[in-house]
């Protein structure tokens, strides 16, 4: 009966040798760490108006939504949210799931229908991933960021209804996604475009409504966007919007929204104080831009492997597994907090740190951090690409 645990211990074992054990490590409230790994972007995660309205929330519902959205899980707090979401993103409708995740499941599994291709980037997302894998579609996965390839796909399967998936802001590199370019593509070929924006909404686009705003898609009826809530907007949960025939669908057959508990209210309450602030949080999305500048002169200068970001990850190259783990445990034994990406996680089987800039860090304390990823970095002679 113990075999099948010494098989795990073996399994672990081998991925200690790889140097790719995981550890938990829980945080106090109220740590000293500079934090450059959390998702919480325009720093409105502890905002006052935000705890106000949750806190608020929470007296009012309790402490959880008690049901599923379709038994007794809707509140008006969701609603309220759900009408907020959709004005930001320009579409009809949007719906609010209990997780980003299950929020992608949901589109792409929305989205395949009956001969469905699915047209996905070879940096997607494991969210993106999953949906296409229990889609039960055919899935092609192309070269990051190729147009040419998403082409070749679509017009390789004439006739055919199909789906090109595809983050906005890769939430591993921090580059963004030809938008445009693809929609293009997909509309020629009669396809529909699906665009994870989670880490685009809230830090660019007009009035922070994210990626596909900016590249002039908003409420595009063959666009459906998806979006965490736990990043920008420092709550918890996910979105799907788009035409509200699509919604509609989702209501009556998305598995991941019929049978899961829905997000408690006090989070959707906080979470819509957050999008009003977002919306108006113009300067703090020229903070940030002007934070990733500084991030790349300050780190290419010091000889690391720093590509240019479009929003606000950073990515810094490592020369393998273990080195990346040392260097993340380096920086957090000096009271910085980075991000430490090592395959699987990675796309492309290369190692980083990951920086993600938050406004809630002060403008001191994140230069002190380049400081200190600078200073336990490898030798420059051994990042590579």
């Amino acid at each position: 009966m113990a075999d099948w645990l010494a098989a795990l211990d073996r399994r672990a074992d081998l991925r200690a040798r790889a140097g790719l054990t995981r550890v938990l490590r829980p945080r106090a409230a109220g740590d000293a760490v500079i934090d450059l790994a959390g998702n919480d972007y325009l720093g409105l995660a502890a905002h006052p108006e935000v705890t106000a309205a949750a806190t608020e929330a929470l007296s009012a519902y309790g402490l959880g939504a008690t049901g599923s959205r379709l038994v007794r899980g809707s509140t008006d707090a969701h609603h309220a949210l759900e009408d907020a979401l959709a004005g930001w993103l320009g579409t009809d409708r949007a719906l609010v799931f209990s997780s980003g995740y299950l929020a992608n499941l949901a589109a792409v599994r929305g989205l395949a229908q009956p001969r469905t291709l699915l047209v996905s980037d070879a940096h997607n997302h494991a969210s993106l991933i999953d949906g296409c894998r229990i889609s039960g579609a055919e899935t092609v996965v192309t070269a990051h960021a190729d147009v040419d390839a998403v082409a070749a796909a679509l017009a390789a399967a004439p006739g055919r209804p199909a789906v090109v998936v595809t983050e906005s802001v890769f939430s591993v590199d921090g580059d963004l996604a030809p938008l445009a370019a693809l929609h293009a593509v997909a509309r020629r070929h009669g396809a529909l475009l699906l665009v994870d924006d989670a880490h685009g909404l809230g830090v660019t686009g007009p009035g922070g409504a994210g990626a596909v705003a900016a590249a002039g898609l908003a409420g595009a009826p063959d666009v459906v966007v998806t979006a965490t809530l736990s990043k920008a907007l420092g709550g918890a949960g996910g979105v799907v919007a788009g035409p509200a025939e699509f919604v509609r669908h989702l209501v009556e057959t998305g598995r991941t929204f019929i049978f899961d508990t829905a997000l408690p209210p006090a989070v959707a309450a906080g979470v819509h104080a957050a999008l009003v602030l977002a919306r108006a949080g113009d300067d703090l999305r020229a903070e940030l831009a002007d934070r990733a500048a500084l991030a790349v002169r300050r780190l290419a200068a010091a000889g690391l492997t720093v590509p240019a970001p479009d929003a606000a990850v950073v990515s810094l190259t490592a020369p393998s597994p273990q080195a990346a783990t040392r260097w993340a445990a380096d920086c957090r034994d000096r009271g910085v907090a980075v991000g430490c990406f090592r395959p699987p996680s990675t796309p492309d089987s290369r190692s980083r740190l990951r920086l993600t800039l938050s406004a809630a860090v002060s403008r001191a304390d994140f230069t002190r951090a380049l400081d200190v990823i600078v200073a336990c970095a490898p030798k420059a002679s051994e990042v590579r690409p």
